[in-house]
């Protein structure tokens, strides 16, 4: 069984990595679009986060 730290800090390991690649692949020089795609990425993984991994 995996700890909840360890899935805590896999998940925001996963969280940056993928704003990282989203910003620099897809929105490179368009900041309201890419704040509003950080905020949309952050709330899905807030989500996911709190209906699957959050059940112990």
């Amino acid at each position: 069984m995996v700890k909840p730290t360890i899935k805590i800090v896999l998940s925001v390991i996963a969280l940056f990595i993928i704003v990282y690649v989203v910003d620099t692949i897809f929105f490179r020089n368009l900041f309201w679009e890419r704040l509003i795609s950080n905020i949309v990425i952050v709330l899905v993984f807030a989500v996911i986060y709190l209906k699957y991994l959050n059940k112990e």
